[in-house]
């Protein structure tokens, strides 16, 4: 662990005590009754993942997807006594490259971007222009994946100054920024608090809350809104729990990888795009990989923590405008429907760009990577005098 303001590469590797222990607990998994039809409509099917979870057991190959992850150019380094995890890949060739940080969110850490990661510092090796190259930074939030979990709670303002602080340490006085989920808002907040670093701003959510007047609300606008009413009726419990008491569920899923990846799966394969047959376009390797991170750095009640730190901000922060200039993409199949421009502006002052692909879910940098890296690409081009 570092102690000053050093990068040390980092390239962590499990040991096969952990392994063998995942194993055995995997295996000594006792399933709950499960009345037949309900699918996933009353959450984790259970059927589907007892056959998950023995695959997870004796047929997912944790070293290759740790050997994937380290091929990485990853490191630790240290604010203010916190450990801090994150790959930082510079961009290939000649042409003057963009500075840009990316934001995961939950549940997740840098595994969300870790596909994108090669097509944005080297998008001449893969079809596209080389002058369109990023030097990418990808932290990991306090208590995701392999950085440490703060001492008390922080929210977005927190770990924006955090990741401000970052890209100074990495010679970065100017920087772009891009993000999903809670990265999303997290962007958000680099900008909203720091904005003569910042660029300019990528999105793939629409979450900001504008204090806004409901006359005022167009037609779009009012039907979105009542469009909300179910996703929060039916889907939003889990974030009721992880921002309340996030302690208590906690402790079964740091203890049983089982309900872990009931927790996480259950996200996974919701919030993400499906294919003709309903299933999620991330394969199981995917989702393993994402669930066995998690596991191995025991990481599921830090990250849920999180989402209490953000329930305990000032309501009228998120009303916030941003005057950075801001671009969405809003995938079809995301969390919730694509927001309205009309909302949109609420919030923002420069609203330089939306795009609405044709499809995409929640998890789009590692759902189709290459349609993520292209969005990026087309929204920060106009930037690159900036």
């Amino acid at each position: 662990m570092p102690s000053s303001d050093a990068l040390v590469p980092f390239a962590p590797r499990a040991s096969q005590a952990d392994l063998d222990d995942l194993r055995r607990r995997l295996l000594a998994t006792r399933w709950p009754d499960a009345p037949e039809g309900l699918g996933w409509s009353a959450g984790a099917d259970v059927a589907e993942l007892r056959d998950l979870v023995a695959y997870w057991a004796d047929g997912f190959d944790w070293r290759a997807a740790e050997a994937r992850l380290n091929a990485l150019p990853r490191f630790r380094t240290e604010i203010d006594g916190l450990g801090i995890h994150l790959v930082h890949a510079r961009a290939k060739g000649d042409a003057p490259a963009m500075p840009l940080l990316l934001a995961h969110g939950w549940p997740d850490s840098f595994w969300r971007y870790s596909e994108v990661v090669p097509l944005l510092t080297d998008p001449g090796a893969h079809g596209a222009d080389p002058a369109d190259a990023f030097d990418v930074v990808v932290p990991d939030m306090p208590g995701f994946g392999y950085s440490d979990a703060a001492p008390h709670d922080l929210a977005f303002p927190g770990v924006a100054d955090l990741w401000a602080r970052l890209m100074d340490r990495l010679g970065y006085p100017r920087f772009a920024a891009a993000g999903g989920d809670m990265g999303s808002n997290l962007v958000r907040w680099v900008a909203l608090d720091h904005p003569s670093r910042v660029i300019a701003v990528h999105r793939t959510d629409a979450v900001a809350t504008p204090d806004y007047d409901p006359a005022t609300l167009t037609a779009e606008e009012r039907d979105w809104l009542r469009g909300r009413e179910p996703w929060e009726r039916d889907e939003a419990a889990y974030g009721a729990i992880q921002s309340t008491k996030p302690q208590t569920p906690a402790v079964g899923l740091a203890d049983s990888p089982a309900g872990l990846a009931a927790w996480v799966v259950e996200k996974l394969r919701s919030w993400s795009d499906h294919r003709a047959d309903g299933s999620s376009v991330l394969d199981r390797d995917t989702m393993l990989t994402d669930v066995t991170l998690i596991w191995l750095t025991n990481t599921i009640g830090s990250s849920m923590r999180m989402y209490r730190a953000v329930e305990n901000m000032p309501e009228a922060e998120f009303a916030r405008t941003i005057e950075v200039p801001t671009g969405y993409t809003l995938f079809p199949a995301d969390v919730e429907a694509p927001a309205p421009d009309a909302w949109l502006r609420r919030t923002t002052t420069d609203l330089a760009w939306v795009s609405r692909p044709d499809h995409g879910g929640h998890f789009a940098p590692i759902e189709d990577p290459e349609l993520y890296a292209r969005e990026i690409r087309e929204f920060f081009r106009p930037y690159r005098t900036a």
